[in-house]
């Protein structure tokens, strides 16, 4: 059985067409996206009037919306003032901090990586490439897969870094890289790599004080949750739990970030999805899977067949006679041996 609703008479003129012309569902097989508790509960908010329901993503759209959006994220950061002396001060605070907890690890582990040639170059690579490929892989793959959960994660990934930029502004941070006599290697401009778009050549494209928070990390962590939520395969589970994690090792072990810019990319994380909730009127793995395509005007609908388990289909056979209609009795037809009298005895 589907969805139950109860309505007075006064509710019944307030449906909407669309719901009105539905009708009742019926129930989604076992194992489905449709059969789960929470499809159920997002289902029962969408008709009782949820902020957004979700809609069919268009591809044109959302990569004019992701290379606007980028554009715009790239130009507000950097053209925040470049406040080095503020920052230095934030970053000796920062350092302090750490220092007072006991948890002040990023020299150490910026040292002893570095003394392994092959795993820091690697790491600036990492920090430069896979906080985008991977990101735009994990979109592509809920446009495709996830249709119905696509916009309310994308919601999620953009409150997070609009919100950075309020902490880029507010509190201009320095890398542990341009502190004063914090002996930390900038490791990009030792082993001349291209690792950092704030280190070499780059530097001036960038605004190398706009260190916390890090989207290093609210990317890398927004990556994690959605393939931990959505992913079926355990492996894939399992890598999307390790993608932050070793985004943490690698922006400490590259002397880019303290491990408290890092909270502060978790804290604008939790910030983007309680957005994605206000709109949506829930997180976006307890979305539906899919949404159905968006008709044309003036399109007839196609009414859709209720789903019935194999067992109870209607087999093709010999249709049943009409209780309305009378049958008539079916004649019998002569037997042609009875037709020819008998020969008598002697002929």
């Amino acid at each position: 059985m589907g969805d139950a609703y109860v309505t007075t008479q006064e509710d019944r003129g307030a449906v909407t067409p669309s719901l009105a012309e539905d009708g009742p569902r019926s129930a989604a097989p076992a194992g489905s996206a449709g059969s789960s508790g929470s499809t159920r509960t997002w289902t029962s908010r969408a008709r009782l009037g949820s902020p957004r329901a979700p809609r069919r993503p268009r591809l044109w759209f959302e990569i004019l919306l992701i290379a606007v959006s980028y554009w715009l994220y790239s130009l507000v950061r950097n053209a925040v003032p470049e406040q080095k002396a503020a920052a230095l001060r934030n970053a000796d605070r920062v350092w302090s901090l750490e220092h007072t907890l006991g948890l002040a690890f990023e020299q150490s582990v910026n040292h002893v990586v570095n003394s392994v040639t092959w795993l820091i170059v690697a790491m600036n690579y990492y920090y430069a490439t896979l906080h985008f490929v991977i990101t735009i892989a994990v979109l592509v793959w809920l446009f495709r897969r996830q249709p119905g959960r696509y916009g309310a994660a994308r919601l999620v990934l953009f409150a997070t870094t609009a919100v950075a930029l309020l902490g880029y502004y507010l509190f201009p941070l320095a890398p542990p890289r341009l502190m004063h006599g914090g002996s930390f290697i900038d490791t990009v401009l030792l082993h001349e790599t291209w690792g950092s778009m704030a280190s070499g050549n780059f530097k001036q494209m960038s605004n190398q004080y706009a260190a916390m928070p890090s989207m290093h990390i609210g990317w890398s962590l927004w990556c994690g949750l959605t393939v931990f939520a959505l992913a079926r395969a355990p492996w894939a589970r399992v890598l999307g739990l390790l993608y932050p994690t070793v985004t943490l090792v690698v922006i400490v072990a590259t002397a880019n970030h303290f491990w408290l810019d890092a909270v502060g990319g978790m804290v604008c994380l939790a910030f983007g999805y309680a957005v994605s909730y206000v709109w949506y009127g829930s997180l976006p793995h307890r979305l539906p899977r899919t949404v159905p395509a968006r008709r044309r005007p003036g399109r007839p609908r196609v009414p859709r067949r209720p789903w019935r388990p194999a067992a109870l289909r209607r087999r093709p056979g010999p249709s049943a006679p009409s209780a309305s209609r009378p049958v008539a009795p079916r004649r019998s037809e002569p037997d042609p041996a009875a037709a020819v009298p008998p020969t008598p005895p002697g002929a």
